[in-house]
């Protein structure tokens, strides 16, 4: 029996390699063009400084140092599991196709990496980094990973992000022509949206040639442009009861199919302005599954009968 109502990342895994895998989170040392100067210097408007990495590996190490750093923390879990290299923190694919191949080349030789999992943009991926992640997916297990956020291009202009959402469905066609799978990150609680607006985005995602998902909460950490924002304009963050009635409200219209990568994150503790329940992550996702246990639902149930 599958071990949740819906299809998690793990047992995606575990299906496939016949064994844990799980991700070493690395920092390879990348900007963004939200951070170079080339569409504004400040990162995203909730974008931490470590640009989303803040559990990654030590930039100043060496993608095996970082390897060996991460994965001896995670063995203590999980001794015989395998491993995806994370290219997690700020934007990577935003460099020389040289610099790329050098870096995940690397990730790739550490023992018992078994693929590679890349965070990006959809506004950077060039031709060339097209054929190269078309050239990996060809002779190892690829995701990767685009942010969205929401459809809603006023959102998406407010937050900083850069880019539009028809940019974002023009990199996912690019992805999606060449077989590569590529999960889209999704944000609740952006300041202004309403739930309406957050069902917009994920029944769009729904219909999206997408093979995974990434439900993130929208974190108000200190020293970003949202902290200041909020300072100054106090807005409602979204209750854990909302959030959690809201996600199994999105599980039940996406395809049964989809692989659910995430349903919340951690925000780093310190830094974390609110929503303060979010630190106990275990309980926020317990609480999912209580709530599609009481509602007698699952993931795809609504987009099965439609």
């Amino acid at each position: 029996m599958p071990e949740k109502r819906y299809v998690t990342f793990n047992e995606h895994l575990r299906e496939r390699f016949g064994e844990k895998v799980f991700k070493v989170s690395l920092d390879a040392g990348f900007t963004c063009p939200n951070r170079d100067g080339t569409l504004g210097r400040k990162g995203c408007i909730y974008c931490s400084e470590r640009g989303s990495g803040d559990f990654a590996g030590r930039q100043e190490l060496s993608i095996h140092d970082q390897f060996s750093e991460v994965k001896e923390r995670m063995k203590k879990k999980w001794p015989k599991a395998k491993y995806l290299a994370y290219f997690q923190a700020f934007t990577n694919t935003y460099a020389p196709i040289e610099r790329l191949r050098e870096l995940y080349e690397d990730s790739l030789k550490q023992e018992g990496v078994v693929g590679l999992s890349i965070s990006t943009r959809p506004d950077c991926l060039s031709d060339e980094v097209i054929n190269y992640l078309e050239e990996l997916n060809q002779r190892t297990y690829l995701w990767v990973e685009l942010g969205l956020q929401s459809i809603h291009d006023r959102t998406l202009e407010f937050i900083g992000r850069g880019h539009d959402y028809e940019q974002f469905l023009r990199g996912l066609e690019r992805l999606h022509s060449r077989g590569i799978r590529v999960c889209a990150h999704i944000i609740l609680g952006l300041p202004g949206e309403s739930k309406e607006e957050m069902m917009e985005t994920a029944s769009a995602v729904a219909d999206l040639p997408l093979q995974g998902l990434k439900i993130h909460l929208l974190h108000v950490l200190k020293g970003t442009p949202l902290a200041a924002f909020y300072q100054v304009h106090p807005f409602d963050l979204m209750t854990k009861e909302d959030y959690v009635s809201l996600v199994v409200d999105i599980l039940e219209i996406l395809p049964p199919q989809m692989i659910i990568h995430r349903l919340t994150g951690d925000g780093p503790p310190d830094d974390l302005i609110g929503p303060l329940w979010s630190r106990k992550k275990w309980e926020v996702l317990n609480a999912i599954d209580a709530k599609l246990i009481e509602r007698d639902t699952w993931q795809g149930k609504k987009a099965i009968l439609e």
